[in-house]
């Protein structure tokens, strides 16, 4: 048996809206539909549809219970790590293969899908991209190059055509590792400055950088009193026990997004080179030097010849002239030898 006083009614069709309440009336199909908006906790209860009729009313029961706007008792928790991709796996009943799947953020089912980031419909949204394996009855959603905002909560859902949509809970948290970027050692003399060079990931350009001393990175000392938390920083150094060990924080690794000091690469060829061309020069001066010991030589020995000959000519030009003087001397004896000779005979 109802109450319902004249004060307790909270709408009429002659009212039309009336609050957070509307009511429409088909009179084809004999329905009349009450819409409350905004539902809070307080609205559960017992609620009474009248119909006003000569003698008496009639009425219809209706029990509203209100559910919590928030899902679910098992929440799976995920991690991973500032710049990588997470993939999180959604399953679904046999009913629900063709049935649209979607990913919302927030634990709110009421506007899950109104909200929703990507949906079976939209497969790649930015960084959001949904396959669906039918077979395995598993949809999931790739997240990549994760910042520190994509932390918290996610409803997977999937649609019903009546009811309540159905969903799964998942708790994502994105972690800012710190890691070495680079290490290298570096040397120095005792007395004179040194240079360290840390490298950077460009997506923390704004954070401040600082320099602190130590064998660990979360247990180290601030040389400079820039440092507020090892945490929100992007770089430390700390020493080995021959050199200052560098070390910082990247993005990602790729090997592609930070450079190392270049410096070198152009210092050692140049050096190389250098040498190679003071190599070159000595033994070219080498070579020259004993090209001209051997002209040098070639001319002492041909000169040496030279006065040989010179005295050999000379030498036989005076023997030549003692045998003319000789000849010179001896042909009167010799003549008169002759005579003798032929005076003898006859």
């Amino acid at each position: 048996m109802n109450d319902c006083g004249s004060s307790d009614i909270l709408i009429t069709t002659k009212q039309k809206n009336k609050g957070k309440y509307s009511i429409t009336d088909d009179k084809n199909n004999r329905i009349v539909t009450v819409t409350i908006s905004d539902l809070q906790s307080h609205d559960a209860g017992k609620y009474w549809c009248g119909v006003t009729r000569w003698g008496k009313d009639t009425y219809s029961e209706v029990k509203l219970y209100i559910k919590e706007d928030r899902c679910c008792y098992k929440v799976n928790k995920i991690q991973s790590i500032e710049e990588g991709s997470v993939t999180i796996s959604c399953p679904y009943d046999s009913q629900s293969i063709n049935k649209l799947k979607f990913l919302c953020r927030g634990n709110r089912p009421s506007t899950c899908r109104q909200q929703a980031v990507i949906t079976s419909s939209n497969t790649q949204n930015g960084r959001f991209r949904l396959s669906d394996d039918r077979k395995s009855r598993i949809f999931t959603v790739t997240i990549s190059s994760l910042t520190l905002k994509d932390s918290g909560s996610y409803l997977c859902g999937v649609q019903r055509n009546s009811g309540f949509d159905v969903f799964s809970a998942v708790e994502l948290k994105v972690k800012a590792e710190l890691f070495c970027l680079k290490s290298y050692n570096i040397s120095g003399i005792e007395g004179r400055p040194v240079t360290l060079q840390c490298p950077n990931s460009g997506q923390q350009h704004d954070n401040k950088k600082f320099l602190c001393k130590g064998d660990q990175h979360n247990n180290c000392t601030d040389m400079m009193g820039t440092k507020q938390s090892l945490q929100n920083q992007t770089s430390s150094v700390a020493p080995t026990s021959s050199a200052e060990q560098v070390t910082s924080q990247p993005p990602s690794l790729s090997p592609s997004s930070h450079k190392p000091d270049v410096s070198l690469f152009y210092i050692l060829p140049a050096v190389f080179a250098l040498l190679l061309i003071l190599t070159f020069v000595l033994l070219l001066v080498l070579k020259y030097k004993t090209r001209i010991k051997q002209v040098d030589r070639i001319n002492a020995n041909v000169l040496y010849s030279a006065d040989n000959k010179v005295e050999m000519r000379i030498n036989d030009i005076y023997e030549l002239q003692e045998d003319a003087v000789y000849m010179n001397s001896s042909t009167p004896n010799m003549l008169s030898h002759d005579n003798d000779i032929y005076n003898n005979v006859l």
